[in-house]
């Protein structure tokens, strides 16, 4: 539960305002009252074994720490039933991603006394024994203070070396664009690891854009835009320094901190002599002058598992992102403009009076070079054909192909109650590699089962009346799923949900009202069942209790607003859903229980976002977009929670569509639908959009995949 403004907390610290929030839990803004000073204090309120241990890891580290570019710990404590908090340094200022987004790329010298105060930082922790990864340098971690100072903030995901053996703070997590490609799966990292992160981050700094992926770089599917195509004024040996520090092989990069730092000093005549202590001059107040995007230059905030727009790629017809980078936009453009028009206007006037004929002649001459249309490249609509697939709302329903086979099924279950004993929760474990998916290839939606190489596929379903819509419990061992399943509906009339076994044995009801039940989603302690219902009259969010079956209304929304789509936090304490109000589909999150609703995404009347599934580190909300009026343009796009209240980032992903995805449990590769050659089939591709590997190839309409759990 979130801390209100003025709640005291351990009889010490007064809460002032929430910094920030992730599903794990906030950041806050207090008071020491005991010493009458301002301090951060950070929450963990997923107190699992392994939660709990990450997070005494991380107050250790810091508590340890001493630097002048590091903030300190001072206090940490448990608070039984409720989470675990660290008390820190209160670091006033902005970040240096907050920085670039109000002035734009970053001037040579300010950008290398930055890199260098890091380099510092980063040298202190490597130095340690035993030594010390930051893992997670990008610029919402740089801290730039009012007078200038800069802090190396957020240590969640430190690394400690013992030896050869590693301790890790949680999971290994990574930040397409910043970081390198041994952070990506199993690989070791090490201190270059950390230069590799500083080196993106300063070309960022440099450019105003994300530089590409270390994997994508690392799978010869994108090369790095050398920093002066970017930004022509960055001087040679700086631009050197930091392409050097972001090689793709560890060791083509500096070896040390040091080497860095001495690398980037030396690059400009003004900063060869400096020694320590770096500041930046004050960050300029924020201008009232509109601001204008920068092409191709202008991305997005970084996020942790965020795939981000390639710089320079082509994205048909793309929505309107917040620009990274902006700069101030003269008036004297515009001003000269007007006075051109006057100008032109005048001249046409006086030529109509002396010569007539003049203005016919000059409208036919316009309208041989004036564009009378705009085309935009297209993309073809994806119709799943089957009843209520959750892609059904961004979908324009076209003609379905005709199934190759239309053989029904020999053996019938008829979807009512068993005698099995209802799902109670299950613990954390079960299978790997594997996904879950629809598919209409026997002429009706049933699901299969299939390895994420594209083999073994079989059915674990054959019903009748179809059944689509699955969601596996967290142990993999169990399917939640609609039934009956029929083509061309937008909406599950009459649809119950049910659970199975993997080999379709021990069916069992759980659900049976009027209206329909549909798009469950199992929640991470396994005890409830999320889904939409009908059975009040328009789509509401219900939750199921499976020990007892009792179902509690989660939603509570005027008749004109639809609640539907609902995905859980991975830590179980949110649930993040669709919303349609004033005719466009929104995204919003609330509590597990239905209170604090709040819109995520502000994409505005034009267009929809729907679809939303939770990373699983809680910082980011994929989803869905699409414009209202063009249901063909569908984009794949995502958020950071706590970016919430912002327009998302589009997720470069060719070619089009990229519908309904699901993480795999490590958080680095997505499951989705995709469709080419008209042929719409299961895909997965890692979390940058790159690896783009197709896992089925039946004529038939497969979609709605869900990727199985594994154990931790």
């Amino acid at each position: 539960m979130t801390l209100e403004r003025g709640t005291l907390l351990h009889d010490r610290y007064r809460i002032v305002e929430i910094l920030g929030q992730g599903g794990m839990g906030s950041v806050y803004r207090a008071v020491d009252e005991n010493l009458g000073v301002d301090v951060a204090v950070k929450e963990n309120l997923f107190t699992t074994d392994e939660y709990a241990r990450q997070f005494r890891l991380e107050a250790v580290i810091l508590a340890n720490l001493r630097h002048p570019n590091l903030p300190r710990v001072t206090d940490h404590f448990v608070m039984e039933d409720q989470g675990q908090y660290l008390v820190m340094d209160y670091i006033e200022g902005e970040d240096l991603r907050q920085r670039m987004e109000r002035v734009g790329a970053l001037p040579d010298d300010e950008v290398v006394l930055i890199g260098a105060a890091m380099c510092d930082a980063l040298g202190y922790l490597h130095s340690r024994r035993p030594p010390i990864l930051h893992r997670d340098v990008k610029p919402g971690n740089v801290k730039i203070t009012p007078e200038g100072n800069i802090f190396l903030v957020d240590f969640g995901l430190a690394k400690v070396i013992q030896g050869s053996q590693v301790t890790t703070t949680g999971a290994r997590a990574m930040t397409p664009g910043y970081s390198p490609p041994e952070q990506y799966g199993t690989a070791r990292t090490d201190p270059r690891t950390d230069i590799y992160s500083l080196g993106a981050t300063l070309y960022a700094a440099l450019t105003g854009v994300i530089p590409e992926d270390g994997l994508a770089r690392a799978m010869d599917n994108a090369q790095l835009t050398p920093v002066r195509k970017r930004n022509s004024k960055v001087s040679r040996r700086l631009a050197a320094a930091i392409e050097k520090s972001m090689a793709v092989d560890s060791e083509d990069r500096f070896q040390t901190a040091e080497e860095f730092r001495k690398a980037l000093l030396a690059s400009k005549s003004k900063t060869q002599r400096l020694t320590g202590n770096f500041v930046v001059p004050p960050a300029p107040p924020p201008s009232d002058e509109p601001v204008e995007e920068k092409g191709d230059e202008a991305t997005i905030s970084e996020g942790v598992g965020v795939p981000l727009v390639a710089p320079g790629s082509d994205v048909p017809d793309q929505p309107p992102i917040s620009p990274y980078k902006r700069r101030r936009q003269s008036r004297w453009p515009v001003i000269r403009f007007i006075l051109i028009l006057i100008l032109i206007a005048s001249g046409i006037a006086g030529l109509a009076y002396y010569y007539p004929d003049i203005p016919n002649r000059v409208a036919g001459w316009l309208s041989l070079v004036s564009p009378t249309s705009t085309q935009t490249p297209t993309v073809a609509a994806t119709a799943t054909g089957n009843a209520g697939t959750r892609t059904a709302v961004a979908a324009v329903l076209t003609d379905t192909p005709v199934p190759t086979a239309t053989l029904t099924p020999t053996a019938t279950l008829t979807p009512t109650p068993s005698s099995t004993p209802t799902p109670t929760s299950t613990p954390l474990g079960g299978g790997a590699g594997q996904v879950a998916f629809v598919s209409d290839r026997t002429g009706i939606p049933q699901i299969y089962l299939g390895n994420v190489d594209g083999s073994g596929v079989w059915p674990i379903t054959n019903l009748p009346e179809g059944a689509c819509q699955p969601d596996w419990s967290p142990d993999g061992l169990l399917l939640v799923f609609v039934s009956p399943c029929k083509e061309s509906e937008d909406v599950l009339q009459g649809a119950s949900l049910y659970v199975t076994n993997l080999d379709g044995t021990d069916l069992t009801q759980l659900s049976t009202a009027p209206g329909g039940d549909f798009e469950p989603a199992w929640s991470p302690d396994g005890k409830y069942v999320a889904f939409t219902s009908l059975r009040d009259g328009h789509m509401q969010i219900y939750a199921i209790k499976l020990e007892d079956n009792s179902v509690e209304r989660l939603t509570n929304t005027p008749s004109d607003v639809e609640t539907r789509q609902p995905a859980w936090s991975p830590f179980g304490n949110q649930i993040v859903y669709s919303a349609k109000r004033y005719g466009a589909y929104q995204i919003w999150t609330m509590t597990n229980t239905g209170q604090a609703a709040q819109r995520l995404t502000v994409s505005g009347p034009t267009y929809w976002d729907y679809l939303p599934v939770w990373s699983p580190d809680g910082d980011v909300i994929l989803f869905n977009q699409r414009r209202a009026n063009q249901p063909s343009q569908v984009w794949l796009m995502g958020i950071r929670y706590e970016d919430r209240g912002g327009q998302g980032t589009p997720i470069q992903t060719q070619p089009l569509p990229v519908i309904d995805v699901d993480y795999s449990p490590d958080g680095f590769w997505l499951v989705f639908e995709g469709e080419e050659d008209g042929n719409q089939d299961i895909y997965i591709m890692t979390v940058s959009g790159a690896i783009r590997t197709r896992l089925t190839t039946d004529p038939g309409n497969d979609f709605d995949p869900v990727w199985r759990p594994v154990s931790p």
